[in-house]
């Protein structure tokens, strides 16, 4: 069996006899001595790299994301039998871990002190009253309302970060219940009213194009902040950025967005309130390795895979 790596993930297969792991660079298209291969890991393969090398792959029957999300494989022309299997798990920690790190920006107004640090300034306004929330402004996450949209593996790998920094955190999922501790619902328009940080991290899926519209984003609170760590596609940025130019949302942290890289000429760089970062909050799969070579297991085995997406 021939599986083949994209050679800017450094892995260290721990394959079955008769497994030949083949590196490929995913910036040139494939060589044609590669297209009898049975399985292929895709990192950060680009939408025309898949387009154009998955139709070569004609014994082709397992493609392994190690992407949270494995939006763009299944976007791609593979046949209808090839097994698809998601990252899922192994940006957990990342994700969550800048997600806090942007929330926390955001929240304290990180970008307004190193504005202030860059002109010299030591200016504590707007920071120094004795209470966490001067005229209503959100600068902390004590006591703060954080949902969570979308509670799966970083969603819960969150949750517990934010509980330490003192939020009570609710997760949004199909259905609710309780998830490790923590209380999940179905209908976020119930709670967007109450909520003072809105984390998003839904995948790109028909259903979740647009999720956080217009009408959405006038059910949250003028305080509120809204962080994205899922998908682009998820929010209306046209709708975000005419919220935050109205003052009917107090900031916004991106690591995504719908095009990628952001245009130079996209109105999000300059809007009030909002931090953007280039897409970067995973970009280690930790675990990817093991996951790959059970995988391989599973897979000669005859066993299902895991994280299989279809």
């Amino acid at each position: 069996m021939k599986i083949l790596v994209p050679s800017d993930l450094e892995l260290s297969l721990d394959l079955p006899s008769g497994v030949d792991a083949v590196e490929y660079d995913p910036d040139r298209p494939l060589s044609s001595a590669d297209y009898d291969a049975e399985a292929l890991v895709t990192w950060v393969n680009s939408v025309a790299w898949l387009d154009e090398n998955i139709p070569h792959l004609t014994n082709l029957m397992w493609v392994q994301s190690c992407m949270a999300g494995p939006d763009r494989v299944l976007a791609s022309p593979i046949g209808p039998d090839v097994l698809v299997c998601s990252g899922r798990g192994l940006h957990d920690q990342t994700v969550a871990e800048h997600a806090t790190a942007m929330l926390l920006s955001t929240v304290r107004r990180m970008p307004l002190l190193m504005e202030r640090q860059k002109a010299h300034m030591w200016n504590a306004d707007g920071f120094n009253a004795p209470i966490l929330r001067p005229q209503g402004q959100l600068l902390s996450l004590i006591n703060s309302r954080v949902l969570i949209w979308g509670f799966g593996s970083i969603g819960s790998t969150l949750a517990p970060i934010l509980t330490a920094l003192g939020a009570e955190v609710t997760g949004v999922a199909r259905s609710d219940g309780e998830r490790g501790g923590y209380r999940v619902v179905s209908d976020i328009r119930a709670e967007l009213p109450t909520t003072d940080v809105l984390v998003m991290i839904l995948p790109a899926s028909a259903e979740t194009t647009n999720a956080l519209d217009a009408e959405m984003l006038a059910l949250l609170p003028p305080h509120a902040v809204v962080v994205n760590v899922g998908r682009g596609v998820t929010i209306d940025e046209e709708a975000l950025v005419a919220a935050l130019e109205a003052g009917e949302l107090a900031g916004a942290a991106l690591d995504v967005a719908w095009t990628e890289p952001l245009p130079a000429e996209s109105p999000l760089w300059d809007a009030p309130g909002i931090l953007i970062t280039p897409h970067v909050a995973g970009y280690r799969p930790l675990g990817a390795a093991d996951l790959i070579a059970r995988n391989v297991r599973h897979l000669l085995a005859g066993e299902p895979l895991e994280n299989q997406a279809r």
